[in-house]
């Protein structure tokens, strides 16, 4: 950790913690919620639990609160989930919100947006039409989109410059245009997008020019005191898109009309692109450093950088090195709302830092449901879970299990002043999280069990590991409430498997098995480890078919993930059969279904076959005689095996249930 002493105070990330003038706002420090979609909104209004959603990051220490994007014209909308700013009676709800945030002390800023061409959403079932610079279909979102006419063009620049007057009166501190992600103004900076003759294509100073009506737009509608920033990607990361250069050229023209430039990668356009609006684990810390550094020396303006950025010593690194004046961190602030205070109050060991999995927030976004976070089940649930207190009346708990549920469930209930005794029968806490981390570009996983072990930490849970509970130690107890967490167990298909030919993933990656150098990896639960195993054997040197039981590899997660996962697998010339059944082995040869065909798959020249096949729970009960009134609670793989955000959602509630009265 850096400190550094200010007035005989010792500051643990000075430049972290320095405040900031952008516009004519001074911002108290340099850590920045940047706008993300909630889906907390209801009929394109904040809602109570959207405003409660930005309060927690507002009061957990954010400097700048980014509100998510905010529609500017009717052909902006894609959903009732999406905020929209296009008439006067939007003024009340947005006041409340922004009244929130800035009593906390943040600064609050509202996003304005047109998606453009990147619809992908239903009105009432029917897929509207969308609307860009001429006839050029998206790629990713199958739209074909409506070339538009100069008068609507004139329409939408209107509609930014009222949306922005209308949240400056509800009280923004300023406003921040997207023209990143190849939405609607980034459509119209790419040229292979754009392909219009008239003053609106051609030439950069044309593609340029909806972008600075918008930005003369908005200024002309604003107080001289807010803020107006612009969103850029630095670069698509797509060969079709804009490249680091042309952004540079970009930022550099239109630097006289902004306070600052919030700097991302990617677009949505694009698979691959798309892989950049919400970065996976794979990538590094501050990927995007460079590129930042060369836009600020060249124009000179406040950047706030954004990109995988979840520790504060990341960005307080990223901002003394010159690279950025802000830091985007808001999976980090998802994952722990009071992060920024925690870390300025010189409590960074408190902080429950991000893994950067995608699976509750944008993972949970994509599915239609209020983003949350696989670690903190608080997350986009604080309206509904307002208002709890440690209980008046202490119970004794006994939870069996060390995994990430039992250990979630005994800080919880540690946390709501409960007397909490956890149980684990072997000498490390963490269950299957602890195999999840030795994945190829999946060891930040292991941050899930740093996390909790270090919240168990900072409570007075008795932790016995290396005891393997029994119904008698648990009577012997007395507890008032039993929570179950045993978990669950790796298990095969029930078939000949034709002489030990087949070999569990875990198996395989805890090193205690032998592959021989041809694999067929069957992934049945086409997640993280069928992927994740099949590249781990390729990078070894062996030979491998992937037949996964789904339309592809990593099916069942995030599309960011998978996505990055397919790319990694064809680059290491993995085979990928989709829609496999294993239904047989015998020497040299496996004998699949195609689920959809209904009709046989031989493969053949095969030394083993990896499976990745889903898990049984591991089961524990009391006598009736030993029950008597106590409350017991099955939780996470115990229960029925999912995943870890299942386990440590479970886990929360059953500390919640019955205990807190």
């Amino acid at each position: 950790m850096i400190r550094t002493a200010r007035r005989g105070r010792i500051i643990p990330f000075p430049a972290l913690s320095s405040p900031i003038h952008l516009g004519g706002c001074r911002i108290r420090n340099r850590i920045v919620l940047t706008g993300h979609d909630t889906n907390l909104a209801a009929d394109n209004r904040p809602t109570d639990a959207l405003t409660a959603y930005y309060q927690a990051r507002a009061r957990g220490g954010a400097g700048l609160v980014v509100v998510q994007v905010i529609g500017v014209h009717p052909t902006a909308c894609e959903s009732g989930h999406m905020l929209m700013a296009t008439s006067d009676d939007c003024i009340p709800a947005f006041s409340t919100l922004f009244d929130a945030i800035r009593a906390e002390g943040a600064t609050a800023v509202a996003q304005l947006f047109h998606p453009g061409r990147e619809r992908h959403a239903r009105l009432d079932g029917i897929v509207a039409p969308c609307f860009s610079p001429s006839v050029s279909p998206s790629e990713r979102h199958r739209t074909v989109p409506v070339s538009l006419e100069v008068e609507a063009i004139e329409a939408i620049v209107e509609g930014y410059g009222d949306a922005a007057r209308r949240l400056a009166q509800a009280g923004a501190d300023g406003v921040e245009i997207v023209a990143s992600h190849g939405y609607l103004l980034a459509q119209f900076l790419n040229p292979n997008v754009n392909r219009r003759n008239d003053a609106y294509g051609g030439n950069i100073a044309n593609r340029l020019r909806l972008t600075r009506e918008i930005l003369a737009a908005c200024r002309r509608q604003l107080p001289p005191d807010r803020i107006i920033g612009l969103r850029l990607s630095v670069d698509d990361r797509d060969l079709g898109g804009c490249d680091a250069a042309s952004a540079r050229e970009v930022c550099c023209s239109l630097a006289p009309d902004i306070d600052y430039l919030s700097l991302v990668a990617g677009t949505a356009s694009t698979q691959a692109g798309a892989i950049h609006i919400v970065p996976p684990m794979s990538h590094g810390a501050g990927y995007l450093a460079q590129d930042a550094a060369a836009i600020r020396g060249a124009t000179g303006k406040p950047v706030i950088l954004t990109g995988r950025i979840n520790q504060p010593q990341e960005a307080e690194r990223l901002i003394a090195s010159g690279a950025a004046d802000l830091c985007g961190m808001t999976r980090a602030m998802i994952c722990d709302a009071d992060m920024p205070a925690k870390a300025l109050g010189d409590r960074s060991d408190e902080i429950r830092a991000c893994i950067g999995c995608n699976q509750a927030c944008i993972g949970h976004y994509e599915k239609g449901l209020p983003i949350s976070c696989i670690q903190n089940p608080e997350s986009g649930r604080e309206l509904a879970l307002r208002g709890l207190r440690p209980t008046g009346t202490p119970r004794k708990v006994v939870v069996v299990g060390g995994g990430v549920a039992g250990m979630k469930s005994a800080v919880t209930a540690a946390r709501f002043g409960h007397r909490v005794t956890l149980f684990e029968a072997s000498a490390r806490l963490g269950g299957q999280a602890l195999l999840a981390h030795t994945l190829p570009g999946r060891a930040e996983f292991g941050g899930i069990v740093t996390n909790l072990e270090q919240e168990l930490a900072r409570t007075d849970v008795l932790v016995r590991k290396g005891v393997r509970a029994t119904p008698e130690l648990v009577a012997a107890e007395a507890p008032d409430a039993l929570i179950v967490a045993t978990g669950s167990l790796p298990a095969l298909p029930e078939l000949d498997d034709g002489g030990n030919r087949l070999v569990q993933a875990v198996d395989v990656l805890s090193g205690h098995a032998r592959t021989g150098p041809r694999v067929v990896v069957y992934d049945w639960r086409a997640d993280w480890v069928g992927a994740g195993v099949a590249e781990k054997l390729a990078r070894d040197g062996v030979h491998v078919r992937l037949a996964v039981n789904g339309p592809c590899a990593a099916a069942s997660l995030q599309t960011y993930v998978r996505d990055e996962a397919v790319a990694t697998l064809f680059r290491l010339g993995v085979e990928t059969l989709p829609f496999m059944r294993l239904f047989g082995v015998d020497e040299g040869t496996a004998y699949f279904l195609h689920t959809i065909a209904q009709e046989p798959i031989v493969l053949e020249a095969v030394d083993s076959v990896v499976v990745n096949f889903p898990n049984r729970p591991v089961p524990f009960s009391l006598p009736e005689s030993m029950l008597g009134g106590l409350a017991v609670h099955v939780v996470g793989d115990a229960l029925s095996p999912r995943t870890a955000e299942e386990a440590v959602y479970e886990g929360f509630m059953a500390s919640l249930a019955d205990l807190t009265r």
